[in-house]
């Protein structure tokens, strides 16, 4: 651990991009990014956490967790500012037929948006993209391992009216070669768009990285264990998962019945077949982890305990409560991790229904596991790993995640229930709505884990109407946006002090 990202003491925020102000529908990579890293940096926090990265899409409710693509970028995020500083764009391009300002992303009208906007800056950068050294060496560079799959892949979801690619012809079903290279023909001009719109994501990507590292800003990305079945991946990789001969899962992937739902979920996404995926050296994985290690400092592992048993539920099972434990690729796969990336910068998501096995293999490795203080307030309070007397140093400390409700929703909702009064009996001290928030973050704070991430809603002490997530629901969630000039400087010098406190402001 001691050369991990995260090893001295510190404290960030969770505030994925889409989340950031700004006047164009949902927050992107533009000046409001630069100038919440600059906001961080005053308030002496050392990393900032966001979600995934990938394309989202509506019909799959605007999740990062699903997407067409395990490495391509979310083009919502390319900064309209940013193209009309390249000359890409102009004013009254990034101002036609603008999204609705409100509280909250509306994910359609913000497609139609940057769709519009891009396609525009293509039209204009498309003559001398064959000169454009930049386009060249990136096309070069991430072509082989997921750009030429994935330009291809949306290629043919546009010319297929959007069916999945499990009902395209069989030939490009099964990817032949010949079908292939004649789609890449026809398609020439919508392949390429596809490119240059990667290259400016990854673009402007990078030089928001750059502008973190100068503050000494630490980014904790985040990689969902499972990706989508109607995605470039899976399409481009049958063989590394459990599908039938159509295409089909015969498996899919979830959890059994947990804290959030009583008849478990079912995720739906095709299970990885590990011994196929040991065959090769776990080659697509370590390359995936590779990416995304090249986007961030440290990689949240989602649902980690899936490396060491996951819940498979047959397919045809519409919820996940007939499911079984299987076992993962567990320590194999981690020693290949630990031959490619020695440092493992990585934090291990092991929340909800831990063994000592998973633990185990968590701590084999050295991994920081995650704390979350509001799930360690429940009637095991004593016992839970959750709770602040049972926080590891090697871990992170979280006062609720993207997943939880804020901070004052959760204690609204908990106003005269149990959890609410055991938050007053473990601080020693009455509770009201106006300090419960506070307390939480303060709590939070205080943890001999090495590391805290506060969600910005909980800094700001937000209801739950500022909530993220709400898992198991597929509607409202991942719209919600942090108002203009909320985060101050006098509220960055106030959270200063409290983390000065605790040890967590380095230098």
């Amino acid at each position: 651990m001691s050369d991990h990202p995260l090893a001295e003491r510190g404290f960030g925020v969770l505030l994925h991009l889409t989340s950031l102000p700004g006047p164009y529908g949902c927050g992107d990579m533009g000046s409001a990014a630069r100038e919440f890293a600059a906001w961080l940096a005053r308030a002496g926090a050392s990393c900032w956490q966001v979600l995934p990265l990938t394309p989202t899409e509506t019909f799959l409710g605007n999740s990062p967790y699903s997407s067409p693509s395990a490495f391509a970028g979310n083009t919502l995020l390319v900064s309209p500012e940013g193209l009309m500083r390249r000359g890409l764009a102009r004013l009254a391009d990034a101002q036609q037929n603008l999204p609705p300002m409100r509280g909250r992303v509306d994910f359609g009208a913000v497609r139609r948006h940057r769709d519009r906007l891009l396609g525009a800056a293509f039209t204009r950068a498309r003559p001398g993209l064959g000169r454009d050294a930049g386009f060249q060496e990136f096309c070069g560079k991430h072509g082989p391992a997921w750009l030429t799959d994935y330009a291809l892949f949306c290629a043919l979801k546009e010319r297929e009216a959007g069916r999945p690619w499990f009902e395209w012809p069989e030939p490009l079903r099964r990817r032949d070669p010949e079908a292939l290279d004649a789609a890449a023909r026809e398609l020439a001009g919508a392949v390429e768009a596809v490119r240059f719109n990667q290259y400016l994501f990854f673009t402007q990507w990078a030089e928001l990285r750059a502008h973190c590292a100068e503050l000494s800003i630490t980014l904790v990305g985040d990689l969902p264990i499972y990706v989508t079945h109607d995605s470039a991946d899976v399409w481009s990789h049958q063989e590394l998962f459990k599908l039938g001969p159509d295409g089909q899962p015969t498996v899919v992937a979830g959890v059994p019945p947990d804290y959030f739902s009583e008849t478990g979920q079912r995720w739906g996404n095709p299970v990885y077949d590990w011994r196929a995926n040991a065959s090769e050296g776990y080659a697509w994985w370590l390359s995936r982890l590779a990416h995304n290690l090249a986007l961030c400092d440290v990689v949240r592992l989602d649902h980690f305990r899936g490396f060491s048993a996951y819940w498979e539920i047959p397919a045809e099972e519409k919820t996940a409560v007939n499911g079984t434990w299987v076992d993962g690729p567990g320590e194999h796969f981690f020693r290949a991790v630990a031959g490619r990336f020695p440092d493992l910068p990585f934090i291990a998501e092991d929340l909800g229904v831990i063994t000592k096995e998973v633990t185990a293999l968590r701590r084999i490795f050295g991994l920081p596991g995650m704390h979350v203080l509001m799930f360690g307030l429940g009637g095991d309070v004593g016992e839970s790993t959750n709770a602040l007397h049972h926080h590891e140093r090697v871990g992170v400390a979280y006062s609720g995640t993207h997943d939880n409700n804020t901070a004052l929703g959760w204690f609204r909702a908990e106003t005269g229930g149990n959890d609410a009064a055991r938050f007053a009996a473990y601080l020693g001290h009455p509770l009201t709505e106006a300090n419960a928030a506070a307390e939480l973050v303060r709590l939070a704070l205080l943890s001999p884990s090495r590391t805290t991430i506060l969600p910005m809603q909980d800094v700001l002490g937000l209801d739950g109407s500022a909530r993220m997530n709400v898992p198991a629901s597929e509607n409202g969630n991942w719209g919600w946006r942090m108002a203009p000039r909320a985060a101050t400087p006098d509220l960055a010098d106030a959270l200063r002090r409290k983390a000065e406190l605790f040890g967590r402001v380095r230098g």
